[in-house]
């Protein structure tokens, strides 16, 4: 598992808008990156307050960094895809909301209404004076808090569309580079500090051993995978755009005798589509996309301690962790549960 204790020299810039950590090697006092990395291992962090709007992660420092990396991708490609990825505010206000800092407020007043409630509902009864009354109140409350705490901590560890697919056109350009990147919070004091993780990983195992067990399951299972598969979906807004002559037709037809002079703004009419993240095609191509698509997700769990115990086989040297494509077999393609948690 990958943390910042695995992390040989941090470098911290204390400005709360960018904080990195990077592994070193000092030599005649200059930085000098590892040859051979591990896959898993935590090569640099971006850190923003989230709090404040106006503050984004520091590009030009990253772009220093990823040169030092090896890494040759045109800086105003990733820049905006990071920037439209999660710096939006409504991207913003969504990962607030979802952070620890608005979950542990929400426990609170959950805890506290829900023993106000069911303490003025004793009360009615004839044994609510007793003090043996308000100790069983407070272990009810206390009870229904944890479970629903285990419930949003579930929750947490399945793939987010608004966050981690978000990521899935950044990936797309670092996994060729043996970089993937995920998105996290933490919490300092008061602050509530997005941080956006590179990680180091070479797809090409995962990649060959990931097409083996697609092919293995066309041929096995073809139905539980489609079905899978058929859970990997988002929804979209698509304007409707009905044919040109119908709709010059219809307005000749409903135009008002009389014009009224005003002439207001008419908003396009839309409908929901669903798009299917992983199309049919052959299974290298499948199993790119996958790679692709569950790439900040496992990156936000292994991070953070949440992902399972690892079996054997797996393409993490020394690590008790599964690797990524292990990550997807026992989740994304595995007909049992479903890991995928939507808007």
């Amino acid at each position: 598992m990958a943390h910042k204790s695995q992390a040989g020299g941090i470098e911290k810039n204390r400005s709360l808008s960018s904080i990195l950590y990077c592994k070193s090697d000092l030599k005649d006092g200059s930085m000098q990156w590892a040859k051979e990395r591990p896959n898993g291992q935590v090569l640099m962090v971006l850190s923003v307050d989230n709090n404040c709007s106006a503050t984004s992660f520091d590009m030009e420092l990253c772009a220093e960094k990823l040169k030092s990396l090896g890494v040759q991708v045109a800086e105003d490609q990733w820049r905006r895809l990071i920037q439209d990825a999660v710096l939006k505010p409504e991207v913003r206000r969504y990962l607030f909301y979802n952070s620890r800092a608005f979950q542990i407020a929400i426990a609170v007043v959950f805890y506290m209404s829900l023993w106000t409630n069911i303490y003025s509902t004793v009360q009615l009864c004839s044994f609510g004076r007793y003090w043996e009354a308000s100790v069983l109140v407070t272990l009810a409350a206390v009870a229904v808090t944890v479970v629903v705490i285990l419930v949003i901590d579930c929750r947490q560890r399945k793939i987010n569309v608004n966050t981690d697919v978000r990521l899935a056109a950044v990936n797309e350009i670092f996994i060729k580079h043996h970089l993937i990147v995920g998105i996290t919070d933490a919490l300092d004091g008061p602050h509530n500090i997005l941080q956006l993780w590179f990680v180091h990983f070479s797809p090409e195992r995962c990649l060959q051993s990931l097409a083996a067990h697609i092919t293995d399951l066309q041929r096995t299972r073809e139905s539980g995978l489609q079905h899978s598969l058929d859970q990997l979906c988002v929804v979209m807004e698509a304007v409707v755009r009905p044919d040109l002559g119908t709709e010059e037709e219809a307005s000749r037809e409903e135009s008002p005798l009389l014009s009224s002079g005003v002439n207001p703004n008419k908003e396009p009419v839309t409908c929901n589509e669903l798009l299917h993240l992983v199309p049919k095609g052959p299974p290298e191509v499948m199993a790119q996309q996958l790679l692709v698509i569950f790439s900040g997700c496992y990156v936000r769990l292994l991070v953070t301690g949440r992902l399972p115990r690892a079996v054997a086989g797996g393409h993490l040297e020394h690590s008790s962790v599964p690797c990524l494509c292990q990550f997807i077999k026992t989740t994304a393609l595995n007909t049992h549960q479903s890991w995928f948690m939507g808007r």
